[in-house]
């Protein structure tokens, strides 16, 4: 219109200028807006208060706030409302404290401040997260009128601010006025960036108990949360919501409620919703693939990739650094190469984060000599840059040259966060270093860093992994509120490294009563503990929850379902657990053949591996492990020796020292010495203490003293301490009727200092699981109870 204007001859006042400026402003158009303002200068309108304050306006939202300064700075008279129009613009740039300054002299100048001055403040005050100026404004706004934007704007800055108990203070004056849900929205998008999800959940179920009405940013707070919190059911009734609000068509809610689903382990029905989607755009596509490999499905991720490219989706760099993270976790080299490639064409190479994603790919792919290229050859890197590539080698085992990396981080002038302590705590558990993982808690302490959650959770699992459960449990009570699912997680998986099995299950009970909702990890840690201790019901009871959360289509999850139900005696359980799965990888078959070889069912296990070499099902070492252990318990010497020789000839595995202890007591249960000593005779490497203690336990089952000494004779120097090898020598000569031999085993045993473990058992009584050990007579607890 303006510029049809123009051609006609029609001479432009003040207020046409206005006009065009407010809409080179709306449509963003900085070309056409130079034009403008040029023609302004030409007539000399730029002095004019309304053209200047909409100049100002333009060009601050526009992110030139330069050119907005030097309009503002030329205006001859200059209002409240041009000074608002520049606050806006230097609270939004790069130094959010030129606002701060520049509010001050506008009182200096004796000019009044209106509401709208501080609400254009509010940017500034909470990037800075000045928590003094928020409580200024608070002030000055207390003085004057509160009106419902008033509040609304409060609550935001506070909660920016990290101060959410007075943003909530504020929330809970006027939360009657708040009749679309603004107000609402507000806070729980306050309590969602501050980490506090349990009381964004608590405001949703508040407000759909009021009835009262919600907008998309409810919506997209609970979302956040219920992901945050691994909360399936309550991200389900969230969905529900959305669908009766009419808002999950909106591309925005529609990706949070995928990630929502990938990131609680429903990824079929978050691939579901992303190939419903009317608009699949980039931004859905990148976080679809970053929600799958955060949720450990890095091939999922690389599908999904794959698949979309074809959609005209061209990956930005943050896809890049979400499908290099899963070619590292797979390490798919090749894949990451032309990642790489595609970077470099791209010009995206050089950006930190895509060169930091690069770093960690290559150095997880082993190639640890590229990754330190790429590293040194980038042209600027944050301490993330470093923490990638101290953690990749840490992942890998390699602590060494992770230790060599931290030094250099530390020389390098480069301030260390929580992330490169997080690396630090693993290397000393890596290493089983309980004095350095002490004296890592020492400097974490120094630097401020120990109210850090996942450092804390890092912390509690070094602690347990060195063997110190008292510090572990200690951090992990001081915790309090502050404990998360990966905090319970890390402590069930610390008393199991412990073999603390019954405190492991007393933790996840109280976990409950916490009102933390378990997620997959949490069923995987636990199950191995009911295993352990047989306790059946308990298992039972934990299968019921898996279905209940809807974890049951997890592949981990099934697979320590089948060893449970094995461990506790229950084989067809376990059958029916396999029979039912979807998707089956190579643990879930050989956990079946392992549950085959506990309950000494030979001729399933055989059978199932034809199965698995028929269905082409790549063996490896545990699957033989399995099969012949399968054979050995059930005599199986024919089939037992086909497999092994098979291993090698076929499949092209080399026996290791377990596979020839499983061959060596198949010979010796079947009273073959002969086969057995020329076995062991010709094993490649030195028999352990399995081998030999196989072919001891052999000489017991048939009374060979003679074999049984030359076996002893081998174990005293492998296994000085051992008890039980001298135990189950004396049972020969005992059985023989060979007393004094057998009383001289039991002097030698004593003298050499080793003792012998008691037995032990468990009973379950009233849902509760005890421990017997031999020679415990008298068990109060077991009498009041019963």
């Amino acid at each position: 219109m303006y510029h049809s204007l123009l051609k006609h001859g029609v001479e432009p006042d003040k207020y046409t200028f206005n006009f065009a400026l407010k809409a080179c402003t709306a449509a963003l158009d900085f070309e056409a807006g130079v034009l403008v303002h040029r023609e302004v200068e030409r007539r000399g309108l730029e002095s004019d208060v309304f053209i200047g304050t909409s100049l100002i306006d333009m060009y601050c939202k526009m992110g030139e706030v330069k050119c907005a300064v030097e309009v503002f700075d030329r205006m001859p008279e200059k209002d409240v409302v041009a000074c608002n129009a520049l606050i806006f613009g230097l609270s939004k740039s790069e130094d959010p404290n030129e606002a701060l300054e520049f509010f001050k002299r506008m009182q200096c100048w004796g000019m009044g401040v209106s509401l709208v001055s501080l609400f254009s403040l509010v940017p500034a005050v909470s990037r800075l997260a000045d928590i003094d100026s928020c409580r200024c404004i608070h002030g000055f706004v207390v003085r004057r009128e509160l009106s419902f934007e008033v509040l609304n704007g409060l609550v935001d800055m506070y909660s920016k601010c990290g101060d959410v108990d007075v943003a909530r203070r504020v929330f809970d004056m006027m939360q009657g006025g708040d009749e679309d849900g603004v107000l609402w929205g507000t806070m729980m998008a306050g309590y969602a960036s501050n980490g506090c999800f349990v009381e964004v959940l608590e405001l949703f179920d508040c407000l759909k108990g009021k009835g009262r009405k919600m907008n998309k940013v409810c919506i997209m707070s609970a979302l956040l949360a219920a992901t945050e919190m691994r909360d399936l059911e309550m991200g389900r009734e969230i969905h529900c919501c959305a669908l009766e609000l009419e808002v999950n068509s909106d591309v925005v809610v529609a990706t949070s409620i995928m990630t929502m689903y990938a990131k609680c382990g429903e990824i079929e029905k978050a691939i579901q919703l992303f190939e419903g989607l009317g608009e699949r755009d980039l931004v859905s596509w990148s976080a679809l693939i970053s929600a799958c490999v955060q949720s450990g499905y890095p091939e999922v991720a690389l599908s999904v990739f794959r698949d979309r490219q074809n959609e005209n989706l061209k990956p930005c760099g943050v896809t890049l650094v979400s499908v290099l993270a899963a070619c590292g976790e797979l390490s798919y080299l090749n894949i990451g190469k032309s990642i790489h490639c595609y970077a470099v064409k791209a010009d995206l190479d050089s950006d930190i984060s895509t060169g930091t994603a690069l770093v960690s790919m290559y150095a997880k792919c082993g190639l640890s000599t590229t990754a330190l290229i790429i590293f040194n050859r980038m042209p600027s890197k944050d301490v993330v840059t470093w923490n990638a590539l101290i953690n990749a080698h840490t992942q890998l085992g390699d602590v060494y040259h992770a230790i060599d990396m931290l030094n250099e981080l530390w020389l390098s002038g480069v301030k260390p966060d929580a992330g490169t302590m997080v690396g630090m705590v693993s290397t000393c558990s890596l290493l089983n270093d309980l004095n350095h993982g002490t004296c890592t808690h020492g400097r974490i302490i120094k630097n401020g860093f120990e109210h850090d959650a996942p450092l804390r959770n890092a912390l509690i699992g070094m602690y347990c992994k060195c063997g110190d459960i008292s510090s572990a449990e200690f951090l992990f009570h001081r915790m309090k509120l502050m404990k998360d699912v990966v905090s319970w997680n890390v402590m069930i998986a610390g008393y199991m490294e412990g073999r603390y099995a019954t405190e492991a299950i007393s933790v996840f009970h109280q976990m409950k009563l916490d009102n933390c909702q378990p997620n997959l990890v949490t069923f995987v840690s636990i199950l191995p503990a009911v295993a352990s201790l047989a306790a059946i019901r308990e298992g039972m009871a934990f299968h019921a929850c898996i279905i209940q959360k809807g974890f049951l289509s997890n592949t981990l999850v099934r697979n320590s379902l089948i060893d449970m139900y094995a461990k506790c005696g229950q084989l067809n359980d376990s059958e029916q657990c396999f029979e039912e799965m979807e998707l089956r990888d190579k643990i879930s078959w050989n956990t079946m053949l392992a549950a085959y070889a506990m309950h000494g069912q030979g001729d399933h296990a055989i059978a199932l591996y034809s199965l698995m070499e028929k269905s082409c099902i790549q063996l490896d070492s545990v699957s033989f492990i399995n099969v012949l252990s399968a054979c050995r318990h059930a005599g199986l010497i024919k089939e037992g020796k086909e497999v092994f020789h098979v291993m090698r000839e076929k499949h092209h595995l080399e026996p290791e020292l377990e596979h020839y202890a499983c061959m060596v007591d198949l010979y010796g249960r079947a009273g073959f010495f002969d086969e057995a000593l020329e076995l062991i005779n010709t094993m490649p490497m030195e028999p352990d203490a399995g081998v030999w203690g196989a072919l001891l336990g052999a000489c017991r089952m048939h009374s060979n003293a003679k074999l049984g000494e030359v076996a002893l004779s081998h174990l005293v120097n492998l296994e000085p301490t051992n008890a039980s090898n001298y135990i189950t020598l004396s049972d020969i000569h005992a059985y023989s009727a060979r007393w004094s031999d057998a009383c001289k085993t039991r002097s030698n045993m004593k003298s050499s200092g080793s003792m012998k473990t008691p037995g032990c058992s468990w009973v379950e009584v009233q849902n509760r699981v005890h421990t017997l050990q031999a020679g415990d007579y008298n068990y109060p607890q077991l009498g009041a109870e019963s």
